[in-house]
């Protein structure tokens, strides 16, 4: 791989992941809450965003490591106590930012199932395919149910009243919980992954 592919993966690293935290940033505003915007984190200016761990150490780390880039940005702040909609709010902002990544995925899983047979041969449908399997990986990763994962947002908000004490150790455990799912429960999850990329490119 050239240096030229390398800052390619980087850029689309970095460019899914703003996109991801700038849409809760939007839902946010756009429900009464303008932490985001006052703090000026509605923004593509991906400087705004960057967190020199998640997004230039640890997606170099896994490169290096695994041959693949992966990384996250500054999470994206707001209030729930500004949202007009108290209840379903905080989940509306949370699922944003997946619903973004798989929104990507699907447009440019499109235009790589569709690429004119002349351009199949060119390094075009590998830059393709790593944008639609990026965005997918950081849609599904952050929809599961564990802090500070988006997911938790959903399972908070939709979890029976008579479940309280499993939010309760979720919260408590919350750190734990995250590297067993890290490390044993999300390599499990990679066939998922694969059938949505292949439903998706076909």
């Amino acid at each position: 791989m050239d240096f030229l592919n390398i800052v390619f993966y980087i850029l689309v690293v970095l460019f899914s992941v703003v996109l991801h935290e700038v849409s809760h940033g939007i839902v946010a505003n756009s429900m009464g809450d303008n932490t985001a915007k006052d703090l000026g984190r509605i923004t593509l200016n991906p400087l705004k965003h960057l967190d020199w761990f998640g997004s230039v150490l640890l997606p170099l780390f896994t490169y290096w490591v695994g041959g693949f880039v992966f990384g996250y940005a500054k999470p994206v702040p707001y209030n729930p106590a500004n949202l007009n909609d108290r209840k379903f709010g905080p989940a509306k902002v949370a699922f944003a930012g997946p619903a973004v990544n798989i929104i990507i995925a699907i447009l440019f899983g499109l235009v790589l199932r569709f690429l004119p047979l002349s351009l199949e041969a060119t390094i075009l449908p590998q830059l393709l395919s790593f944008i639609v399997m990026l965005n997918l990986v950081l849609a599904i990763f952050n929809l599961m149910p564990i802090p500070p994962l988006d997911g938790h947002w959903l399972l908070l908000t939709f979890l029976p009243a008579r479940f309280t004490a499993v939010k309760v150790f979720i919260l408590r455990y919350s750190l734990m919980l995250f590297f067993i799912f890290l490390i044993f429960i999300f390599p499990i999850i990679f066939p998922l992954i694969n059938l949505l990329f292949r439903v998706i490119v076909g």
